[in-house]
């Protein structure tokens, strides 16, 4: 079984996606840290990401690992967002990245999440759900776990959401037959519970 779990940022797909992997005994998968990754990379690189995307070791687990460094922290720094949602609309990155893990997807029973898993990297998924909450909401999440001034975390927001809704390669959008769930004033056990019990009905 694959359940497929996308949405914006601050909609709060890596803590309900992990514990729904949890509860259900299935792998985890965070594909957006495999592009935090290329774009970390590139932030200090000159070789282009594309490139990057094809030669560089991801290792995903409790901890994120690039090329044997711990960068599990790295990788969540507002520069490293920003780039990785410019890296992510390379056509080329996209290719290396989807490859990389529908080949992972292929074998075992997965719960993945990020933006475009349910459009593109796994369409069959027998489960689909799109996280989202209030803008505001989701900046506030953000800014919270970041440390961060949730007025700035905003602004940064709209011009990655508008980055991510627009962009020609894989678009964030619901997948077809994806079950949309508003996360706005709902705890993460609320909604791992829908996940699962949506999951149980298949």
């Amino acid at each position: 079984m694959v359940i497929a779990i996308d949405g914006p940022s601050g909609a709060g797909k890596s803590t309900v996606a992990r514990a729904v992997a949890a509860a259900l005994g299935l792998r985890y998968l965070d594909t957006g840290a495999m592009y935090r990754c290329v774009a970390l990379a590139s932030l200090r690189r000159t070789t282009p990401a594309a490139e990057l995307a094809a030669g560089v070791q991801i290792e995903l687990g409790e901890r994120v690992l690039l090329d044997g460094e711990d960068v599990t922290e790295a990788i969540r720094a507002p520069e490293v967002s920003a780039r990785a949602s410019q890296v992510a609309a390379d056509p080329d990155v996209r290719r290396e990245l989807t490859g990389a893990q529908r080949r992972l997807l292929e074998h075992g029973d997965w719960v993945a999440e990020g933006r475009d898993i349910g459009t593109v990297v796994a369409p069959q998924a027998e489960v689909k759900v799109y996280l989202t909450a209030r803008e505001d909401e989701r900046a506030r999440r953000r800014a919270v776990e970041l440390g961060l001034d949730a007025e700035a975390v905003l602004a940064s927001q709209r011009l990655r959401d508008a980055r991510d809704e627009t962009r020609e390669q894989a678009p964030l959008r619901p997948a077809d037959g994806a079950i949309v769930i508003d996360t706005s004033g709902l705890t993460p056990e609320q909604v791992v519970a829908r996940i699962v019990a949506l999951a149980a009905g298949r």
